[in-house]
């Protein structure tokens, strides 16, 4: 369906803003049965046992955190009480990251390419809190080969459902943290390229096989999982 002009100029804005702001982030598939709102407020600060595995905690929190992102509708009806349980629970996975370097490509560990929908934000961009409704899974694509990501998602716009997307172009770091630089923007059949300005970091502070945790500038945290 051909959009307007007026309608193209305003969501290539919301586009700009809203994309990019998902991939500002800087230092700073399993399954899982989720759990009633109670049992995740409980558990969230609970104490962990001495005594038990790395690899059994890091199972309880996973499911405590997306029990929590479920519950929240990945963050966007989240109170400040659950906002400090996911803090939490959050902190506490990235001390047992299994992963330290995840950019590094390694047949024995878990691999950061892939597509990882995200499950929790405390962004409001990127959640569109008092902007266009989300409509199905927000997607980040990874590709350390081409050295390569991408962001998609779909967007409601009045009646008409909108697919929206970027990409860029990957700079390493370290083993951990990438510059990103974004090369293209596309809103349904417009696509345009990405000023040089537009530049941001990705910081991986957790990878499994099955969840991904970053952190952001602001003080923003993000919870994926693998597709």
């Amino acid at each position: 369906m051909h959009l307007s002009i007026t309608l193209a100029a305003t969501l290539c804005c919301l586009c700009l803003q809203q994309q990019a702001d998902a991939f500002s982030t800087l230092p700073a598939s399993s399954t899982y049965h989720y759990s009633s709102s109670s049992t995740t407020a409980r558990n969230a600060f609970s104490f962990p046992n001495l005594f038990q595995s790395k690899d059994v905690r890091r199972s309880e929190l996973k499911e405590q955190i997306l029990s929590l992102a479920s519950e929240t509708k990945r963050g966007l009806t989240a109170t400040e009480e659950q906002k400090e349980q996911m803090q939490t629970l959050f902190a506490e996975l990235e001390a047992l990251n299994p992963t330290p370097n995840p950019l590094i490509v390694n047949g024995q560990k878990a691999s950061v390419n892939g597509d990882w929908s995200l499950d929790y934000t405390t962004s409001d961009t990127i959640l569109g809190k008092g902007g266009l409704p989300r409509i199905g899974p927000i997607i980040q694509n990874i590709d350390t080969t081409t050295l390569s990501a991408k962001n998609s998602e779909t967007v409601q716009y009045v009646l008409f459902p909108v697919p929206r997307s970027i990409s860029a172009e990957l700079s390493p770091v370290n083993g951990k943290l990438t510059d990103v630089k974004f090369k293209r923007f596309q809103l349904g059949p417009i696509g345009f390229d990405a000023p040089d300005s537009f530049r941001g970091s990705l910081d991986i502070t957790y990878l499994d096989q099955d969840v991904r945790l970053t952190r952001g500038d602001k003080g923003n945290i993000f919870v994926l999982t693998r597709m």
